[in-house]
């Protein structure tokens, strides 16, 4: 975990799109060839919103990534700053179990630069392909 991928998710954040839960997230996901792709959540009228995680996978996916080292996710309610630590949800473990291995790492941040550490197999220890 680097400073760096903090700041590339606080700035993926600022990209959310949020009217309904005004909950900003962004996602910086690490590759282990050293390629970074962020993402942030987006929001609909429906249940076909996207997390920020979600969205960083994808990205890296359709440019031929298949390899990962780690995520870094930061979040908050839009005009504050985050608090405390915001953790992939039960959807974005599932599947980002797919493509990673159970020693993938997931940053949370918090009080600004304070991180918190996580494998997937800590987060989704009953996973259906880990």
């Amino acid at each position: 975990m680097n400073l760096e991928d903090i700041e590339m998710a606080k700035k993926a954040r600022e990209n959310a799109y949020v009217p309904y839960s005004n909950f900003k997230v962004g996602a910086l996901l690490r590759c282990k060839n050293g390629k970074v792709f962020a993402g942030c959540n987006v929001e609909n009228h429906g249940i076909q919103s996207i997390c920020a995680e979600r969205v960083a996978f994808t990205k890296a996916i359709s440019e031929g990534e298949k390899e990962f080292e780690s995520i870094t996710v930061i979040g908050a309610k839009e005009d504050e700053s985050p608090t405390s630590e915001c953790l992939p949800c039960g959807y974005c473990r599932q599947f980002m179990s797919e493509f990673v291995d159970k020693d993938f790492k997931i940053y949370t941040v918090e009080n600004e630069n304070v991180t918190n550490e996580y494998t997937i197999k800590d987060l989704l220890p009953y996973s259906f392909s880990l």
